[in-house]
């Protein structure tokens, strides 16, 4: 396919005339779809004209084209109603859609109708029309024909008896010659002179010229008593007679037809960015920093900013300057595995392989790599969840294509896992990023340290883009944050602070942390599940969910609930999230809810109900932590108190997403601390420094909120009782 104007084939002569081997049709057929710019002056315009030239045209708009038309002050009826008189859309967001899809144009700009002038009105709108009716001293424009086009290198000019109209381009005896800078001086003086010509007219600084209001615009309704060019403007249908003429037209219609289908294959199997208006510009800054870092790197990015589409544009950049794309793409859950196949197609690659969730892959991926080995390198994205990746059966192929491949680690600290970290030292893919709201791996500084060492990185990494940038650019939905202190019960303080006592012998004083030893990490986790399942958090749920009721604002809840098991008032053993269903049922029966967890079936289904509403609080414990994109979920209440800043990162990473019904969120965060009268004595500053590390958690995301001073009120006691500053606290932070 030819993308220049040199490429054509023009005639000899450069001459176009109806009664020749090259017709009219055939030049706006060849030039039309690789124009990026093309300003026509002319006696007569009809939009029938875009109709017969609509795949032609549908191209050059898809391209981003820009057309400008000086026009006679004569319209037909039609074109007048709904280009000059009435140009509002009926719905945009619709047309919006269409301009995306190329066949999508050409459909719409080949039917008469509203859909039709729909898509004209919209390139009027956003400038790529630009319509210009004028007077030349006070007569028509019969007689003035000339078409300048632009490829983005060359400037070409037509001068000749043709108008823009439907008689013009299939039936009358028309002519026009064609000017290019290759054929000589006097051409590129030509086209200089009908250039600077052009804008002094549009640019209404042409003296011989008169701009004319609506208003002033002649209409016309029928033919009868009009000369054969307006006639032109009212043809409303393409009948061509048996004639020679009509046999070329024919001819001409099918070549174009093979042209567009072919393009269509070409656009829908070429990878491209999603959305028109191109990626963001710290989108472009991620892939920047990434190439100046060797290709190696972590994008620290907050959830909701587009972690996704910005390592994938690192790969369209890959095949924009190598024209082919291999790429492994790692996920921790079957959800993402799904959710990643969406995004890739729709950057147009096409060549996927989902590993994990029960897909048959070992046949598919053997034979790829068997055609590898013998130098057929096709394209291909792999997505695969860690656990499959870890395979020995998937390592095994993996290795004999991994240095061809761009490796994406989604949610990058699970690279830190044991069972993946192992396998780290054994890839050998030079091109790697890693994805992350929270790089870092907690109480687990050998894990952190070997993902830093696999992206060659460390903080603050290749490319961040925090909370802070990403509620300021509003990529992320404002919020509300309510902490709720629950206090221990006797019972649960006294085994709390048991336990505090026996740590107080491996506490460093002086550097204000536990000295390394493995009792301590069994200590801290026994303490940890005291403050887990404490058991006050059930009755404030119970109240928070009340609060909700009575606002109205009990619908698109999410709930994290504490894993485990606990005993119920019997002595049972009971999973603690049934305990909480149980309550809420008996508190709210009128309440629809339901849960997501790795036991429960549908789980699509169950997430679909929450988005249409029929599921007004859906309960979780760590399966909605990672990535999973629920736009709807506005209230979150977290009464799984987790000391891992992580997991809070990620919760209220589901909370934030923008939807167009959603003003802002709501966040509820239990707080557990010791009994606040108690003087904890020798203790007090073990506790003090487990305190401050809960503030730095929830400091920082308070102070961003909506309602930070109320925030900051309610954790002002526990803040007194320590000796701690919040203010200093986010300070630091």
């Amino acid at each position: 396919m030819t993308d220049k104007f040199r490429d054509i084939k023009f005639p000899p002569t450069y001459k176009y005339s109806s009664d020749s081997k090259f017709i009219p049709l055939e030049f706006y057929e060849d030039t039309f779809p690789i124009s990026q710019n093309i300003d026509l002056l002319l006696g007569y315009f009809s939009s029938n004209a875009i109709r017969v030239l609509s795949k032609s045209f549908a191209e050059f708009v898809f391209n981003g084209g820009t057309m400008r038309i000086i026009t006679n002050h004569v319209y037909s009826l039609m074109d007048y109603e709904n280009l000059i008189l009435n140009p509002k859309l009926s719905d945009e967001d619709k047309l919006i859609d269409i301009f995306q899809d190329i066949s999508e144009i050409e459909k719409n700009l080949s039917k008469h109708g509203l859909h039709f002038f729909d898509c004209l009105k919209y390139l009027l709108k956003v400038k790529k029309l630009k319509l210009l009716p004028v007077k030349f001293n006070e007569v028509d424009l019969a007689h003035c024909k000339t078409m300048i086009l632009y490829d983005g290198v060359d400037y070409i000019v037509t001068d000749g008896s043709i108008n823009f109209t439907l008689s013009a381009l299939l039936r009358n005896s028309e002519s026009f010659q064609v000017e290019t800078p290759w054929n000589g001086d006097v051409s590129v003086k030509r086209i200089e002179d009908v250039k600077f010509n052009f804008e002094r007219i549009f640019s209404r600084q042409h003296p011989d010229y008169s701009y004319i209001d609506k208003d002033k615009i002649e209409v016309v309704i029928n033919a009868i008593g009009r000369d054969k060019d307006i006639k032109d403007l009212l043809d409303d249908s393409l009948i061509l007679e048996n004639s020679e003429y009509s046999e070329k037209i024919k001819k001409l219609r099918d070549k174009k037809e093979k042209r567009f289908t072919a393009k269509i294959d070409l656009i829908l199997n070429t990878p491209k960015f999603p959305f028109p208006q191109g990626p963001r510009d710290y989108q472009k800054d991620a892939y920047n920093e990434w190439v100046k870092k060797d290709y190696s790197g972590v994008f620290a990015m907050a959830t909701g900013t587009g972690k996704t589409i910005t390592s994938l544009n690192c790969l369209l950049n890959i095949f924009n300057l190598e024209q082919t794309y291999r790429a492994i793409i790692l996920v921790p859950s079957i959800a993402l595995l799904n959710q990643w196949e969406e995004e890739v197609n729709s950057f147009n690659f096409r060549k996927i392989l989902k590993v994990g969730g029960g897909n048959n892959w070992e046949k598919e991926f053997a034979n790829y790599c068997s055609n590898y080995s013998w130098g057929l390198k096709e394209d291909l994205i792999v997505i695969s969840t860690y656990g499959s990746f870890v395979l020995d059966r998937f390592q095994k192929l993996f290795k004999k294509v991994q240095k061809d491949f761009l490796l994406i680690a989604d949610e990058a600290h699970n690279m830190g896992a044991n069972n993946i970290k192992s396998k780290l030292s054994e890839l050998e893919v030079t091109r790697k990023i890693g994805l992350s709201a929270t790089p870092k791996r907690i109480y687990d500084p050998e894990g952190t340290l070997a993902i830093d060492k696999f992206f060659k990185d460390e903080p603050p990494y290749t490319y961040s883009f925090g909370m802070e940038k990403a509620l300021e650019y509003g990529f992320l939905t404002g919020y509300k944050y309510f902490p709720k202190i629950v206090e221990l019960t006797e019972e649960e303080f006294e085994e709390y602070t048991e336990i505090s006592k026996k740590l107080l012998k491996f506490f460093d004083f002086e550097n204000g942390k536990f000295k390394d030893d493995p009792i301590v990490e069994i200590l801290l986790l026994k303490r940890k599940n005291i403050i887990h399942k404490a058991s006050n958090k059930l009755n404030l749920f119970s109240s928070i969910v009340g609060e909700l009721i009575k606002s109205k604002k009990d619908q698109f809840v999410f709930a994290y609930i504490p894993e485990g098991n606990t005993q119920n008032s019997e002595g049972d053993r009971v999973k603690i999230l049934n305990q909480y269903l149980r309550r809420v049922h008996r508190d709210f029966p009128k309440i629809k809810m339901n849960s997501y967890t790795s036991e429960d079936q549908n789980l699509s289904e169950i997430l679909r109900g929450f988005e249409d509403g029929k599921i007004e609080v859906l309960f979780a414990m760590k399966m909605l932590d990672e990535g999973v994109d629920i736009p709807r979920a506005e209230v979150g209440i977290f009464a799984s108190s987790t000391g891992n800043p992580r997991q809070f990162i990620q919760r209220r990473g589901r909370l934030l997403r923008k939807h167009k019904d959603k003003a802002f969120a709501t966040i509820y965060d239990m707080i557990v601390v010791p009994k606040l009268e108690n003087n904890l004595g020798e203790l007090y500053n073990i506790e003090r420094n487990l305190v401050k590390n809960e503030l730095n958690r929830v400091g920082y995301f308070a102070s961003l909120s909506m309602n930070f001073y109320d925030s900051k009120d309610t954790l002002d006691e526990v803040c007194k009782k320590y000796d701690l500053d919040l203010d200093t606290i986010i300070n630091e932070l």
